[in-house]
């Protein structure tokens, strides 16, 4: 069995392998760091994300700076906030042994000067998003003109989003001397161009199939209408009771749509998407990673970047217009040589595409039948049974056992069964009507698209606000809707929208009322913590001046 001390690692990195628990390096591993310890190349690797990249290139960085230099001889690229985060903490526990070694992290929404200070005090290995690290060089707060080693961390996704050109921007500022790694789970034709302009003659690691996904990766879909999209939805969700994944949507409205169905539905479901402060974002995805939330319902733009381990399923909503798009939501799932599924609800209209995946992933993917309504609820109650067995007895209450017994005695174990499943399953209906599949035309796809294109390009005539309480406060949407109409004074239809979380919740209203809303929660107490209330627009939040009189009031 190959170790890591086989590969060539210094006993101050071998003490973090130990530490962490790491008994074998995965094959990209295996591959990439022995050439990077004993060679000065450039190097193009090809791996899904979640086999180990980051330690890859990670170690042989480390091991190959000079600590008692001060001046940047790292830089990494990483494509969003988040993963430029996660990259830096695995840095530093990859490093915990070393003496006087600092890595730091530059991205947007945080203090440049504060960014900037931490590298004046001396950074060895920088992590950064390309925009801020584009601004950081204009204003000359950075010095990257002497790195040797240079990194571009999931490079396939940095060129969808758009930074192309920052990214040839950057590298002009580097020295031609410098070893360049470039790591992507594609190779579509603008990294390939990256390749070619900035590297001399790179060593090529594959590992896996260029431009698939993971083999260990179940692709299913579904023929659905698309008015019946939820329907399919809320039945693979029921069906699969330990489900962890994001389900991917085409517009921000769809997001926040299917997930304000899913929470009424009484699923632990929340939407990530541009119109949310990055404050409102992290809160979001803390929730998710400690998996508080169930469902991530989300954009492909919002989940650029996104790391969680261990998702059961990536489900697609709509299918993006490009493949490549695809493989990125799938090869979310099926890491680490763990198993995942990839769904797709697809129409008939766009049966098409499902060939064009099969031929890009080489793959068949696996058509399946939308289960009955019987189906589902025999599901659900498989699940319910098996969580009753598995309640762990309160000792306290035996002494209470005898009053209850006494009540039901009269009472069949079948009735009293029969009872606790009529109340369990109160909302869930058997008639064909509530789960119907398959039926599926050209035209209601159409009229379905135009309805989507009239709110999409309609006048933005309502207002999505945040507000710091949810379900730790006892509110559900029906109660915390109930408490906004009551508190604003306005009519039942004025307030929509709302989705609530466990320490936060959304919530709209018509554009008219926005002065209302953030003038009625200025400085507002209650239970002696302020409420905030914040306006959410293109990632950024808006907070009314401070002049009005503060008020008191109280939970209802």
């Amino acid at each position: 069995m190959t170790t890591f001390k086989s590969l060539g690692l210094n006993t101050e990195l071998l003490k973090a392998v130990e530490k962490l628990g790491f008994e074998s390096p995965t094959e990209v591993q295996e591959k990439v760091i022995p050439i990077l310890l004993e060679q000065d190349t450039d190097l193009v690797a090809l791996a899904q994300t979640g086999t180990g990249k980051t330690a890859a290139f990670g170690f042989p960085m480390l091991q190959r700076i000079d600590a008692k230099q001060r001046m940047t001889q790292g830089l990494i690229l990483a494509p969003t906030r988040e993963l430029c985060l996660q990259i830096t903490n695995e840095m530093g526990i990859y490093g915990q042994a070393l003496k006087n070694v600092n890595i730091v992290a530059i991205y947007g929404g945080a203090n440049i000067q504060e960014q900037a200070n931490k590298i004046k005090r001396g950074a060895q290995i920088v992590v950064a998003t390309p925009g801020r690290l584009k601004d950081m060089i204009r204003r000359r707060l950075v010095d990257i003109s002497a790195i040797q080693y240079c990194v571009l961390d999931e490079a396939d996704e940095m060129l969808n989003m758009g930074f192309y050109e920052d990214i040839k921007d950057i590298l002009t500022h580097t020295p031609k001397s410098k070893s360049s790694w470039l790591f992507s789970a594609t190779m579509p034709p603008e990294v390939s161009t990256i390749a070619k302009k900035f590297m001399n003659k790179p060593i090529e690691i594959t590992v896996g199939t260029k431009n698939s996904s993971a083999k260990n990766i179940d692709h299913q879909y579904f023929t659905v209408a698309a008015r019946e999209r939820y329907s399919a939805l809320r039945a693979v969700v029921s069906m699969n009771t330990d489900l962890f994944g994001v389900v991917f949507c085409r517009t921000k409205i769809e997001t926040q749509k299917v997930a304000e169905k899913l929470i009424q539905d009484g699923y632990k479901a929340a939407a990530i998407h541009g119109d949310l402060s990055q404050n409102q974002r992290d809160i979001v995805m803390q929730s998710f990673r400690k998996k508080r939330i169930q469902l991530l319902i989300a954009t492909d733009v919002a989940a650029r970047g996104i790391d969680v381990d261990d998702l059961t399923h990536v489900i697609n909503y709509q299918l993006p217009d490009e493949i490549e798009t695809y493989t990125h939501r799938s090869g979310r799932t099926g890491r680490a040589g763990k198993l995942g599924t990839s769904i797709i609800f697809v129409t008939k209209s766009d049966r098409r595409k499902i060939k064009l995946i099969e031929n890009k992933l080489q793959t068949k993917l696996k058509e399946l039948q939308m289960p009955s309504p019987e189906e589902v609820l025999t599901s659900k109650i498989t699940h319910w049974v098996d969580q009753v067995k598995n309640i762990p007895i309160k000792s306290d209450l035996h002494n209470h056992l005898p009053q209850a017994i006494s009540a039901f005695e009269e009472i069949s174990k079948e009735t009293l069964i029969e009872m606790m499943l009529s109340k369990e399953f109160k909302s869930f209906d058997l008639q064909p009507k509530a789960l119907e599949f398959g039926r599926d035309d050209r035209s209601s796809d159409r009229r379905s698209d135009r309805r989507s294109d009239r709110k999409i390009n309609a006048p933005q005539d309502k207002d999505r606000f945040f507000i710091n309480v949810g379900a730790r406060d006892q509110y559900e949407w029906t109660t915390l809707k109930d408490f906004l109409r009551s508190f604003l004074k306005l009519g039942p239809d004025d307030v929509f929208q709302v989705e609530v979380m466990k320490n936060f919740s959304f919530f709209s209203t018509h554009k008219d009322h926005r002065d209302l809303v953030l003038k009625s929660f200025d400085d507002l107490i209650m239970d002696d913590r302020k409420v905030n209330v914040e306006l959410t627009k293109k990632g950024k939040t808006f907070s009314p001046k401070k002049n009005f009189k503060k008020k008191k009031s109280k939970f209802n």
